[in-house]
């Protein structure tokens, strides 16, 4: 399994998990660091393959693509989990801000897809992204809103397009996660990584004629 963003909070948390479960993963993200740590924490370089990847570039995320093949043959399944928010109000954040935020969450998914479309073709494999509650809700103001929602369409375009592939498609979509992305989560226990790639693993491990689509997930004392 392909994994960017995964240097730590979700990515990080679906690469444990999926690893417990027997798979090998190409961790991608920015920060090498953290992501030769997690490398070694899951078992090394016959089990995980650290990869620098910014999701905006596409050389680096075709680059992305071939060292997973040239690392272990195939490719079965590649989470486009890389992104970030920002602060709701059209007249907050910057237009560089945004513009970056954008080309990650909307740009970079698109094209790791297009990355690994090919090899997940040859291993009749999973598709997954990384929504949000986000991308069916509309916060006041939030541009983020706009890209998840892109990402949700994006899911729904690509399983269309690989019908007849034997390639599945899913949309994992969350609500408040305790993660970076929060702060000061709002009100009642949020989600952990953990629970979020419990459902990537569910989504993975169903056999080949079943294709869960969509999983939409929220806290319990989540209202929105």
């Amino acid at each position: 399994m392909v994994i960017t963003g995964a240097s730590d909070g979700i990515g990080a948390a679906v690469a444990r998990a999926v690893v417990a479960e027997g798979w090998r993963v190409v961790i991608a993200a920015r920060r090498r660091p953290l992501l030769d740590a997690l490398a070694d924490e899951l078992g090394g370089a016959a089990v995980a393959r650290a990869v620098t990847c910014d999701v905006t570039d596409w050389d680096q995320v075709e680059a992305m693509a071939a060292e997973a093949l040239d690392t272990f043959g195939r490719i079965d399944a590649v989470l486009a989990n890389a992104g970030f928010g920002a602060r709701r109000g059209f007249l907050n954040e910057s237009p560089e801000f945004w513009r970056e935020m954008i080309l990650t969450n909307v740009y970079g998914a698109a094209i790791t897809l297009r990355a690994c479309i090919p090899a997940l073709r040859e291993s009749r494999g999973h598709a997954l992204l990384m929504g949000s509650i986000s991308g069916r809700q509309v916060g006041t103001g939030s541009l983020y809103s706009s890209t998840k929602w892109a990402v949700t369409a994006m899911a729904e375009a690509a399983r269309k397009d690989l019908h007849g592939t034997g390639v599945r498609v899913t949309l994992i979509a969350p609500g408040i996660v305790d993660t970076a992305f929060y702060d000061d989560p709002p009100g009642g226990a949020p989600l952990v990584p953990d629970d979020v790639a419990r459902a990537v693993t569910f989504a993975v491990s169903q056999p080949p004629h079943v294709s869960i689509n969509e999983v939409y997930m929220r806290p319990t004392e989540q209202e929105f």
